[in-house]
């Protein structure tokens, strides 16, 4: 749990800055529901996705951002009052929280080589948040508290009991009714927003038509397979003795698979890749290029049904069973319709929003002190 302003810098104004969000982890995401796509690649210590969102095709090329200029450095001890927006500010303690928050989001600290980009965007973007939520105040925006109540309902429904979801307001050190006032500044940034931008971010047919006839190359989707596998790990420089015997127990565990015994069961009983196990090995559908080249080449070469020797990779000996065979196509542009909707209309939402906030910076006093 949150407060408020880091919720709105993730939500609402990364789509206002003109900086990417900021991420430790600069990775792309994968296009949602388009093409068929299966299960998500498996995690470590299964054979990794060399190119995220691979499987699917974007269309990307007539969407994507342009790079972010220089930065100039932020200073090592930052200062009480990083900014401030028409007089109030954004002190160092409600900035550490923020990115506090998204480190936690993304599962490592800030690097080092990325702070200042990281932590000039992240300003950024809590300038934004302060406008906006001084604008939606100046417009007396209502937010009835049956609307916050559901808001906070909603919230409560992310936690698995009311136990948890009270544990984690006492590690923010945040009470109901400052979870209440949050909520209720969300939801009048959210229903402006709504009113300001909504009516122009719709997407047009012709629009669609467009990039799917200007990014063809986009919309090729390479041969696939469905596979399932079970992992017993060994590292590469793990000693001798230890790989000996992780050999020898995927060799036992092939030659159960191949006098018929289920291969899901199997999977779940001796596999020790995490992301797959406990699914039955199931990797889901997955291009050549998003495996490492040993579990590619040996899963290629199956038929469907078919169960690959034990094959060794860097994450230790594979066991791999094909359970279909995808080949190469083009989508056609009704299948790629809803992606690239989507992607167009978080294009103008993003460009809307961009140009809302860049209109209150111009009208308001801002000043940065770092």
């Amino acid at each position: 749990m949150r407060r408020a302003l880091p919720v709105l810098l993730l939500v609402f104004v990364s789509a206002c800055s003109k900086e990417k969000a900021p991420s430790p982890a600069d990775t792309a995401s994968a296009p949602a529901g388009n093409a068929g796509a299966s299960a998500a690649a498996p995690a470590t210590p299964g054979p990794p996705p060399a190119q995220p969102g691979a499987s699917d095709p974007p269309p990307a090329a007539a969407l994507a951002s342009p790079g972010a200029a220089v930065t100039p450095p932020v200073p090592a001890q930052l200062p009480k009052v990083l900014a401030r927006i028409n007089g109030e500010a954004v002190s160092k303690a409600d900035f550490e929280k923020a990115v506090t928050a998204i480190e936690r989001q993304n599962g490592q600290p800030v690097p080092p080589t990325e702070r200042d980009r990281i932590f000039r965007a992240l300003l950024d973007q809590m300038i934004g948040a302060k406008l906006l939520a001084q604008e939606s105040k100046a417009r007396k925006v209502v937010v009835t508290d049956a609307e916050v109540d559901t808001r906070i309902a909603a919230m409560r429904k992310q936690f698995p009991s009311e136990e948890a979801f009270q544990s984690a307001m006492a590690a923010e050190k945040l009470t109901l009714d400052q979870v209440k006032s949050d909520a209720k500044q969300e939801l009048m940034i959210v229903k402006m927003l709504e009113a300001e931008i909504g009516p122009k971010v719709a997407v047009k047919p012709d629009d669609i038509a467009k990039v799917y006839k200007e990014n063809p190359t986009a919309f090729q989707v390479p041969e696939r397979v469905r596979a399932s596998h079970i992992l017993i790990t060994a590292a590469a420089d793990a000693p001798a003795d230890v790989k000996q015997a992780a050999l020898a127990k995927a060799t036992s565990v092939l030659k159960s698979a191949r006098a018929g015994k289920d291969f899901a069961a199997l999977a779940k009983e001796f596999s020790q890749d995490p992301g797959s196990a406990a699914q039955g090995g199931d990797l889901g559908a997955f291009a050549a290029q998003q495996m490492v080249p040993q579990f590619s080449e040996a899963a290629f070469k199956l038929k469907p049904g078919a169960i690959s020797d034990v094959v060794e990779t860097q994450f230790g000996y594979h066991i791999i069973k094909v359970t279909e065979k995808q080949p190469a196509r083009t989508v056609k542009l009704e299948e790629a319709k809803p992606e690239i909707e989507r992607r167009l209309f978080e294009a103008n939402r993003n460009r809307e929003m961009q140009a809302f906030v860049e209109a209150l910076k111009q009208r308001g006093k801002i000043e940065v002190f770092i």
